[in-house]
Order: structure tokens, then C-alpha cells, then sequence
């Protein structure tokens, strides 16, 4: 069975996609790119903002699941371009506390809306 997880503390789906889905013990969540929630617009005037934002969505949508950063086993970062990695490592580490996630950061050549970073993650339901 599966539970599909919404909320507006986070962006909206742009496409047919939900922001979350819980199967059974996990969670997966979509990727999340740094669009402001409360105003539609996209926060990319640099690289520590966006990351922030694309974090700050992904707490959200794990929030309205009952869940924190704790709970995340998985996560996949996408960048355009690999020369952001310290950066966006550095941010991302702040979220986490300690047992950090498995992960994989792959550099690709174009993400939606033209962004610098996506992220998403799986989480573990306790």
C-alpha cells in the first residue's frame, strides 16, 4: 500500500509527480529543486541559497511525514556542474546530525527550470 504525502511548505509537483510517497517503511521524496514555496520563485542567487532552499523543501516534505533529516538512508544529489560539490557538500552536511546517509552526487547537464542543484532522498519509517 501506498501513501502519497503533500504539503504546501514545499513546492509543487511540476509535473505528474507527487511530492512524496510512503511505501511501507519508507519514504521516498521527490526531488527538490530551491523554488520559494511562498512565492513560486526560484532561489538560485548562488549556490549556498539554493542549497538551503532545495534542504529546507526537503525538510518540509519530510515534516508533513512525521519525519527529520534522522531518517534519511539514501539521498542523490544532482549538480550541473562539479565544481559546486564543496559547497553544496558543506550545506547539505549541516542537516545532517550524525549516521549520515548512503549517498551519490553525479553531475548532469541540465536539471529542471535550469537549477544548479536537485536532491532527493529516501527515509526510513520508524
Amino acid at each position: 500500500m501506498k501513501k502519497i504525502i503533500t504539503t504546501t511548505n514545499a513546492p509543487a509537483p511540476i509535473g505528474p509527480y507527487s511530492q512524496a510517497v510512503q511505501a511501507g517503511n519508507f519514504l521516498f521524496v521527490s526531488g527538490q529543486v530551491a523554488i520559494n514555496p511562498e512565492s513560486g520563485e526560484l532561489n538560485i542567487n548562488n549556490i549556498d541559497d539554493e542549497t538551503h532552499q532545495v534542504m529546507r523543501n526537503l525538510k518540509a516534505v519530510l515534516l508533513e511525514a512525521g519525519l527529520t533529516f534522522d531518517n534519511v538512508v539514501k539521498s542523490t544529489i544532482f549538480l550541473s556542474d562539479m565544481g559546486t560539490f564543496a559547497q553544496v557538500n558543506e550545506i547539505y552536511g549541516q542537516y545532517f546530525t550524525a549516521d549520515f546517509p548512503a549517498r551519490e552526487t553525479v553531475q548532469v547537464s541540465v536539471l529542471p527550470k535550469n537549477v544548479n542543484v536537485e536532491i532527493s532522498v529516501i527515509a526510513i519509517v520508524k
